[in-house]
């Protein structure tokens, strides 16, 4: 699964790197991105601005906001066979950018790890998203992110990992694109080009959400 990450680049190379306006007032530098919290994406509805989705979809169906607490991955290979996930695929595709993200390695001491590109660049992962109404008229926008199975350094720290896009892969994430090669987006990243570490406990912890977290341990 993935059930944190982290997004803490300065608005610069948010605009260089994925072309999107960023709305200052609103995004900030977050180093332990954790479920329920409003997190940056990018949508197919918008593809140019940065929004800021709930993590947990809420399908638009749904009759109570909960069931987004145990939607925060949607597996690639079941993805067109669970109705709370294939309509979300095939619409309502997004972007989730990141630079790095966390697991936990099921050791004794169940150590966590921070996990990102040997070079240090932002990437996005494969997310889907959903816009759910209560009976207020009260709107909340969630997202889901993608995993799939791991690559052969991840499978030494955990049995699934977020599916990362490659850069020209985004656009096509976003566009309109037939579900086959949507699916054959959705594999491992290349375990040559990503590194990891063991990380500080700080982590477990949401509410420690500082630059410290992303020391090695």
């Amino acid at each position: 699964m993935c059930g944190r990450y982290s997004f803490a680049i300065d608005d610069e190379l948010i605009k260089e790197r994925f072309g999107v306006t960023v709305r200052s007032a609103i995004y900030k530098a977050r180093y332990n991105c954790a479920p329920s919290q409003p997190l940056a994406v990018i949508t197919n509805e918008e593809p140019e601005t940065l929004n800021f989705f709930r993590w947990g979809l809420i399908p638009f169906w749904a009759e109570d906001p909960s069931i987004g607490y145990r939607m925060i991955n949607a597996k690639a290979e079941t993805i067109l066979e669970k109705p709370s996930y294939k309509t979300a695929f095939r619409n309502r595709r997004c972007l989730v950018p990141a630079d790095s993200f966390f697991e936990w390695k099921k050791d004794k001491d169940k150590t966590p790890y921070r996990i990102h590109l040997k070079n240090d660049a932002p990437f996005a992962m494969a997310g889907i998203w959903d816009k759910w109404k209560d009976p207020e008229g009260k709107i909340i926008h969630s997202f889901s992110i993608i995993t799939t199975s791991p690559n052969s350094l991840m499978e030494k720290i955990h049995t699934r990992m977020p599916v990362i896009l490659r850069e020209g892969d985004e656009k096509t994430w976003l566009g309109q694109t037939g579900p086959d090669e949507l699916l054959g987006l959705l594999k491992p990243y290349p375990a040559e080009e990503m590194d990891a570490y063991p990380i500080s406990k700080l982590v477990n912890d949401p509410k420690n959400d500082r630059e410290e977290i992303l020391k090695r341990a």
